[in-house]
């Protein structure tokens, strides 16, 4: 058996114009969704910012009959709600104003998980499916839960990987859960609740599906997360609206960078330069900025070493002299190499930056092996 408000507001979401903004104002003034069922419409045209558009079809018994069936199905296709008000509702969604006042869902679903947001465009490239790849192994092992869309490409590659790695997540759908989209993920859809995830809809059986549904539940997969990650996407995929919610809700936004002249790697190039997202440097990077305990032996803290020219006499003469442990000034390697200052700085430059030596405060120099 549901909340007895569940079915007031399942009510109240088919009225025209209302929106889940709306609804939750009026549900947080009048105390309850019953409650601004049963009001007169004098009384809820006397709060600022609600219409007669708005009211228009509160108290209709045909919505009402609507709603009993809507959660009959729910219980009996085993499919449980959660109101926004409910403690059990994701903590991170219920700070959003345009959060779903009630949401839909198979599986497990708490208010305290751990959870990371991830898309990118359906035609995801080798590119993508390797970091994706290398992302979620890093993340093996770490208290997450992946949050994606179960489309095709990103999507369902951010599934299957989580899967994988022994990692929950969540699928965010655009369409009521008696329904899976697309039909090929349907398996897909059966291992993520056999494995501790959850099926996520703000969506009714009564509700059309549309274009503007999978817009809508962007919001739901930015809101659901403190952090998003953009994998690959063109210029004004679906994932820039991702992101525009994401901002709007103050999340972190992190986006996988990539050649200029790839097309899904444009519209990720393009959130960076437009400081909408923080780009991806390396894996290990990201998990810190994550905040994210992982398995230490993935990310060994030596930076990756670059081969040096053997043509570079005076690259290996400096090595030659730097020890791992003592530090040489800058005046000491001129003095032990017989290298002009002007000369000297761009080497040591190269070394630093090819991982062979650090540079410490006052241009003190120590090799790292």
């Amino acid at each position: 058996m549901f909340p007895e408000d569940y079915l007031y507001i399942l009510a109240l979401r088919q009225c025209k114009n209302i929106g889940n903004t709306n609804l939750r104002k009026l549900i947080q003034i009048k105390g309850s969704a019953k409650a601004v069922w049963e009001s007169p419409k004098k009384a809820l045209l006397s709060i600022s910012g609600i219409g007669t558009k708005i009211t228009q079809d509160i108290g209709k018994k045909e919505l009402l009959i609507n709603a009993e069936k809507e959660l009959k199905f729910c219980e009996k296709k085993s499919i449980s709600l959660v109101s926004h008000n409910d403690p059990a509702y994701p903590r991170h969604l219920s700070n959003c104003d345009d959060a779903p006042v009630l949401l839909f869902y198979k599986g497990k679903l708490t208010s305290d998980l751990n959870t990371l947001s991830i898309v990118g465009t359906r035609k995801l490239t080798s590119y993508g499916k390797q970091f994706i790849h290398e992302l979620l192994a890093g993340l093996s092992g770490s208290n997450i839960c992946t949050v994606s869309g179960l489309a095709l490409g990103a999507d369902t590659c951010v599934h299957e990987e989580s899967l994988q790695n022994h990692i929950p997540t969540l699928a965010v759908m655009a369409q009521s859960l008696d329904k899976i989209y697309p039909a090929s993920n349907k398996n897909l859809a059966k291992k993520i609740l056999e494995n501790d995830g959850a099926l996520i809809s703000e969506y009714c059986t009564f509700d059309n599906v549309s274009r503007e549904n999978f817009l809508q539940r962007n919001r739901i997969i930015a809101g659901l997360s403190q952090h998003l990650i953009v994998v690959e996407t063109a210029f004004g995929g679906g994932s820039v609206t991702t992101v525009n919610c994401a901002n709007s809700y103050n999340r972190d936004v992190f986006a996988l960078p990539g050649k200029i002249t790839d097309q899904y790697s444009q519209g990720c190039n393009q959130l960076i330069a437009q400081n909408k997202a923080e780009s991806i440097v390396n894996i290990k990077s990201l998990i810190d900025s994550l905040n994210l305990s992982v398995q230490p032996e993935l990310f060994p803290e030596k930076m990756p070493i670059v081969k040096l020219d053997p043509h570079k006499k005076e690259h290996q003469q400096i090595l030659d002299i730097l020890d791992h442990q003592e530090a040489l000034s800058l005046d000491e390697i001129a003095d032990k190499t017989n290298i002009l200052h002007h000369k000297l700085l761009p080497i040591l430059l190269d070394l630093e930056l090819y991982g062979h030596i650090k540079c410490l405060s006052g241009r003190q120099y120590l090799r790292n092996y």
